[in-house]
């Protein structure tokens, strides 16, 4: 493992607020990084700090009342009791360099870049192959979107889940949209890939606006857009857990109409569709299979950052550090 790696995994394990000396000690209990100089913690400590600094969304911290920092996973949230939660807890944003970016990659492959950011906030993703639907009518493109999303609802009692299924079951879950771009420069560039995405996303509680690059004189425009609209927007990073939702976007109800005409149109949308609904009505003893399921079929995704980092050498996606 990368000391980043030896990070996420005791954190991980840990499943609890734990400070920069119980983490180290916890890499080296388990034999997780070879430590090179003589002063792990002050290794760890720093590291530690920059995950907070580079607007790392993987992990987070809040400030004890003695001034010191505790950290957590962001994926473990849930497991961490709310009223610890409701102190001073931070992240510090911070916006990536804009550096000359090779022309070099697809657009498709930074799906599994968008796929690793949404698994990180427990969205399961597809992509969405939009010539795979029936028929040949290029305009499809408008119709539906390069990647759906589906969030359910982590309540941690069996009681007030069935409790909430018994009332509406569509509360239980949220359906997103992604349409996904290289790069924006220009205002035309904006309006053409932000309608196609208000088009796509006419079916979902949330539609999306994601690309790699934006230009910063955009930022007023999509503003506007976002405030009109309600379409949201997510500037994406090589490393996909620095990538950050510039604006939010605004909750809609289904769509039940265009759902079904999508369904008719593309068979992985209907199987993304149908194993959602596997897991929702799913009996207690077969949850975790269904789960797995849903997940085997939605988009991979990266299991550490040295995998982050030999795709995008290997697919010639530009870093921040080139």
């Amino acid at each position: 493992m990368t000391i980043k790696e030896a990070i996420i995994k005791s954190l991980e394990d840990l499943d609890r607020l734990a400070n920069s000396i119980e983490i180290c000690d916890h890499i080296l209990a388990n034999n997780y990084y070879e430590f090179a100089g003589k002063t792990p913690p002050a290794t760890v400590s720093a590291q530690l700090g920059d995950f907070i600094r580079n607007g790392d969304t993987r992990v987070k911290r809040i400030k004890q009342s003695n001034g010191a920092y505790s950290y957590y996973l962001t994926k473990n949230e849930q497991n961490i009791g709310i009223e610890i939660l409701s102190g001073d807890t931070e992240t510090q944003i911070v916006k990536p360099i804009k550096i000359n970016k090779s022309k070099t990659y697809e657009e498709r492959d930074l799906h599994k870049l968008l796929s690793s950011y949404l698994k990180n906030t427990d969205t399961y993703s597809k992509t969405i192959f939009h010539e795979q639907s029936n028929g040949k009518d290029n305009n499809q493109i408008w119709t539906h979107p390069d990647m759906v999303g589906i969030k359910f609802l982590n309540l941690q009692t069996k009681a007030s889940q069935n409790f909430l299924k018994s009332i509406n079951r569509v509360d239980t879950f949220k359906l997103s949209s992604y349409e996904l771009k290289r790069e924006i420069n220009s205002d035309s560039e904006l309006k053409k890939a932000f309608f196609q995405a208000v088009s796509n996303s006419s079916w979902a509680n949330y539609g999306y606006l994601v690309a790699f690059e934006f230009s910063d004189s955009l930022n007023e425009e999509m503003a506007r857009l976002n405030q009109s609209f309600g379409i949201g927007i997510i500037e994406l990073n090589a490393n996909p857990y620095q990538s950050k939702v510039l604006f939010p976007a605004v909750y809609r109800d289904l769509d039940f109409k265009t759902i079904d005409k999508l369904c008719k149109m593309n068979k992985e949308f209907e199987k993304f569709i149908e194993q959602t609904e596997k897991l929702m009505t799913a009996s207690e003893k077969y949850v975790s299979g269904a789960e797995k399921e849903l997940d085997e079929f939605c988009d991979s995704y990266f299991a550490n950052d040295t995998e982050v980092e030999n795709y995008c050498r290997e697919k010639h996606i530009p870093t921040n550090e080139e």
